[in-house]
């Protein structure tokens, strides 16, 4: 099918947020893959230019542009650039990101704004941008990370699965706001990922990560970055031109072993 050919979004202008380090990596890669442009924003400036770097040697243009999805006015500044970088953007993937492991009981305002800030309010303040500019052009796609914690709770990260949860309400109303303008806006909800950022930051004890692996039906693991990615290129694609406000579970059945696994 040409859907899934390696130009499948050949002539389409992306912008992945917090694109540096980790999924947001594998997501510009994956997009650059499939023959789209790709911009590659975040506050930290050497990451995002290594990024794009790997980006144009795949042969598609690049862009590394700043941007502290937290800020309404510097979130208007990188969608300029990017016009003049690149072009109008047709594909937004929300996937600027911050956690960090704490007790809800210790959790102070500032741990708690500093999660939510960026997790839900960026994503608000990025899809509006895209938004106002998709309606001029007559459509396109955004796609949300959020995560599976914003179902099952987040025992010492509250401040996480809050604001995941709330990315998933905030999928599901723009998708019916903006359908219409022919805008499809879509989330993906990883299980536990295994990255360099997360095993220091979530889980940095092997045990923890083994037994989170040996609880997923699937391969016996945990979801990786790669994992992710494809997912975006999919919501991405044509093959997903009549989807809207839907989530996909990417975590290899782990919700599922709710009761013990039959001998």
């Amino acid at each position: 099918m040409p859907t899934f050919r390696s130009d499948a979004l050949s002539g389409r202008v992306c912008l992945v947020t917090g694109g540096g380090s980790g999924i947001g990596r594998e997501i510009a890669l994956a997009l650059a893959g499939a023959g789209a442009d790709v911009a590659v924003a975040g506050r930290r400036e050497a990451p995002r230019e290594a990024v794009a770097a790997e980006v144009r040697g795949l042969g598609v243009r690049s862009a590394a542009l700043e941007l502290d999805v937290r800020d309404p006015a510097s979130v208007s500044r990188c969608f300029d650039a990017l016009d003049a970088a690149l072009g109008p953007v047709d594909v937004l993937v929300n996937n600027a990101g911050a956690n960090f492991v704490c007790p809800a009981l210790a959790m102070t305002p500032n741990g708690w704004r500093a999660v939510v800030s960026t997790v839900l309010d960026g994503t608000f303040h990025c899809s509006r941008e895209a938004a106002r500019r998709m309606v001029d052009k007559g459509g396109g796609r955004i796609v949300n990370n959020a995560a599976t914690n914003a179902h099952d709770g987040s025992p010492l990260m509250a401040h996480s699965g809050a604001a995941k949860a709330g990315v998933l309400s905030l999928t599901e109303t723009l998708a019916v706001e903006w359908g219409p303008f022919g805008i499809t806006v879509n989330a993906i909800a990883p299980g536990p990922v295994s990255t360099e950022g997360a095993d220091s930051r979530l889980w940095p004890q092997e045990d923890v990560r083994r037994r989170v692996a040996e609880k997923t039906p699937l391969g016996g693991r945990m979801a990786t970055a790669r994992d992710c990615a494809g997912a975006v290129v999919f919501l991405a694609s044509e093959a997903a031109a009549f989807i809207t406000g839907a989530t996909l579970v990417i975590d290899g059945g782990n919700r599922l072993r709710t009761m013990p696994q039959p001998e």
